[in-house]
């Protein structure tokens, strides 16, 4: 989503308009309005949820795709997996270790990351509206799209919410924890942050100008992680509905997509918009925050999309791929021929169309969501496209950029960075040249680095919105929590 010229503000400097719609009172759960699958946008919408099963497929290409812009190639991508290339990934963690000892890392680095945590989540606090939001009115522009607020704004507090619950420890209740970072100022941010998420879910208008607006993957995936993470009943029955509303997003034969066209598998930001990694990574995370299955149909689409955008030649026969450095890498999209933002900054054309010969350049964010999703679709360390994936990340192997785009979405990429580490369940890296490198201590150390006097992050290089310090601060928060969820609880 490229970025609007904005700069870091000072941290009271709150966003003053109203967006009506986000309202939030101060009861709990609310009805729910129905969520319109995008097949159903011109129907009335559905009664109940059981209303929102998918479309019968129909080979007929959707009337919102430009025919111009997807490709079909020679042969579907190879994700079929053998027995020993199979893999459960594991279970989705939503709160933070109580003590360093449930997590393979010293008491003094743990102790300062909490402190972090609690420094961040407090200017959070007062960062959020009065309505429970953030990122107010804040214009949003989604790769080539017209920019988006609204949409933006409900994705962020999602983002939020998540970033608040999970700072409750394993060990307590994650409603009434009270210790550490979930002081009362943090326990009121947090449920007004719930409550305008469900006043979004429970009005029909408001619902339907986030889904239609041209951003429905990007928010219904941040609402699904986020109420997965809450994980009282109200909040699964939500998160459910969004992961409903993200599978009848994802191009599939149900729009005449199949397994031979470049978009097959993927998600966009919405509304008929060529999918992309960012996007569908972003599903893939959802869906695993909300336990759907690494064998679930949806995962195993994805599987194929991701795999399409990987730079490795023995398993994507795409022309880019049959011409590029088969590092292992992955690029933004395999969509409309493909497309790399690194190609773009080494000043060879988004697309490569400036070389003679086209071929797209790996780099860090989109190498690490590549890596995370192949995890969680089921594919194991064995399996060579993930092996090739990990070897791209020990040659690049690094906190101080986002390799191949240097400062650009730095955050995004370190909280990319974060998940893909913790899901591949190693607790060091050994990078090229034999250094071994225990990745919580060495993320926790740039972050705190690079944190400000207030609490908050924030990136000087203004693009994909990374120089508004609430978004800055979300990301760097949830990847601090990624880098002590417990993983030693019963050894």
């Amino acid at each position: 989503m490229p970025l609007l010229s904005i700069h870091c503000p000072p941290l009271l400097v709150l966003l003053n308009v109203v967006v009506a719609t986000l309202s939030a009172s101060p009861s709990t759960a609310q009805s729910a309005a129905p969520i319109v699958s995008p097949s159903e946008r011109t129907t009335v919408a559905p009664s109940s949820d059981e209303a929102l099963s998918a479309p019968p497929h129909d080979q007929t290409l959707d009337e919102r795709i430009d025919a111009t812009k997807i490709t079909t190639l020679k042969q579907p991508p190879s994700v079929s997996l053998a027995d020993a290339q199979r893999a459960v990934p594991p279970t989705a963690i939503h709160r933070v270790a109580a003590r360093g000892a449930q997590i393979p890392l010293d008491d003094a680095t743990f102790a300062r990351a909490r402190t972090a945590i609690t420094r961040a989540l407090a200017a959070l606090a007062k960062l959020q509206t009065t309505r429970g939001t953030w990122f107010e009115n804040q214009e949003v522009t989604p790769t080539d799209m017209e920019p988006r607020a609204r949409a933006a704004s409900v994705a962020v507090t999602a983002m939020a919410l998540k970033a608040f619950v999970q700072a409750a420890t394993i060990d307590a209740d994650d409603a009434l924890d009270t210790r550490d970072v979930n002081t009362n100022a943090n326990i009121i941010a947090r449920q007004r942050a719930r409550n305008a998420i469900d006043a979004v879910l429970a009005d029909p208008v408001a619902l339907d100008a986030v889904l239609n607006g041209g951003m429905g993957n990007y928010v219904m995936s941040s609402i699904a992680s986020g109420l997965a993470a809450v994980g009282d009943s109200d909040a699964r029955a939500n998160a459910d509905r969004a992961v409903r509303w993200l599978r009848d997003s994802q191009w599939d034969e149900a729009e005449g997509v199949d397994a031979t066209k470049d978009w097959y598998g993927g998600a966009g930001y919405g509304n008929g918009k060529r999918p992309d990694l960012s996007n569908t990574q972003m599903m893939l995370d959802a869906m695993h925050d909300a336990g759907v299955s690494a064998d679930d149909p949806a995962m195993q689409r994805a599987l194929a999309f991701v795999a399409r955008t990987q730079n490795r030649k023995s398993t994507n026969p795409a022309d880019w791929a049959q011409n590029g450095s088969n590092d292992g890498g992955f690029v933004y999209t395999p969509a409309n021929g493909g497309e790399s933002f690194a190609s773009d900054a080494a000043g060879e054309g988004r697309s490569g169309e400036k070389l003679a010969t086209k071929s797209l350049r790996s780099y860090g964010a989109m190498t690490y969501a590549g890596f995370k999703s192949m995890l969680y679709a089921g594919l194991s360390q064995d399996d060579p496209r993930v092996k090739d994936a990990l070897a791209w990340i020990a040659r690049h192997f690094t906190f101080a950029e986002n390799p191949g785009l240097g400062q650009q979405g730095y955050f995004y990429y370190v909280h990319a960075m974060s998940r893909a580490l913790l899901a591949s369940q190693r607790n060091t890296i050994t990078d090229d040249k034999d250094e071994v490198h225990n990745w919580r201590a060495e993320l926790i150390d740039a972050l705190i680095a690079r944190q400000r006097a207030d609490g908050t992050w924030c990136n000087e290089v203004a693009r994909w919105e990374e120089s508004n310090v609430a978004l800055a601060t979300i990301y760097a928060a949830l990847a601090l929590e990624e880098a002590i969820k417990p993983t030693l609880v019963h050894e």
